[in-house]
């Protein structure tokens, strides 16, 4: 297969893996996509994931990417909130939540970081398009608690007033039923002392 060809079947595809290879040709000759990163054709992400050089980089293609290359998967905690315009800071790292172990891949395009949780608290994330392909990102309530989880240290007026976080924002698009509903799934004493101690704060 040329690579003009290659490239028309799986144009669709922001980032795409040897399955997707293999569904349009079964015996594809691996060492094609060798010869083709030398040429600048296509770039490797992840060992068995790979984008075209000519993709346009911006942030939801590194959150489809990020989903793809570690499954399951689901965008959140610090990157999540800077895409909800929650915290000023901009994030280095495409961080997302995973039922699988703790992971961190340093790539030609981005950092991407995985934090694990139990498969029972994997929910709480929705789906957004971006071209043919979807990817999944915390609701922005699933996203406070994600971090105030994860971050134990999240736990009085001190450490909230430097996480910067824009409390006016979240009020406006956070739906706090939701927020209190999702937070009895967590089932932690301690998650709920500092969601108590993080309402309290952004309401003052």
């Amino acid at each position: 297969m040329q690579f003009t060809e290659f490239k028309q079947q799986l144009n669709n595809f922001v980032v795409f893996d040897l399955q997707d290879i293999r569904k349009i040709e079964v015996d594809f000759d691996l060492r094609r996509l060798s010869e083709w990163q030398d040429s600048g054709y296509i770039k490797i992400v992840r060992r068995g994931y790979y984008i075209f050089s000519d993709l346009e980089i911006n942030e939801q293609v590194l959150f489809l990417i990020a989903n793809n290359i570690y499954e399951p998967s689901y965008v959140s905690c610090e990157m999540a909130l800077s895409f909800y315009g929650l915290i000023p800071e901009g994030v280095y790292s495409v961080t997302s939540i995973s039922s699988k172990k703790t992971s961190k891949f340093k790539t030609l395009i981005a950092e991407f970081s995985y934090r694990k949780v139990k498969p029972e608290l994997f929910f709480g994330y929705k789906l957004m398009t971006v071209g043919n392909q979807q990817y999944k990102i915390a609701e922005i309530e699933k996203t406070v608690l994600d971090y105030l989880y994860l971050n134990p240290q999240m736990q009085n007026e001190a450490n909230f007033s430097e996480w910067r976080f824009n409390a006016q924002d979240f009020l406006a698009k956070a739906n706090l039923e939701k927020f209190n509903k999702y937070l009895k799934v967590f089932g932690s004493k301690q998650l709920n002392k500092r969601a108590e101690k993080f309402l309290k704060f952004i309401k003052q």
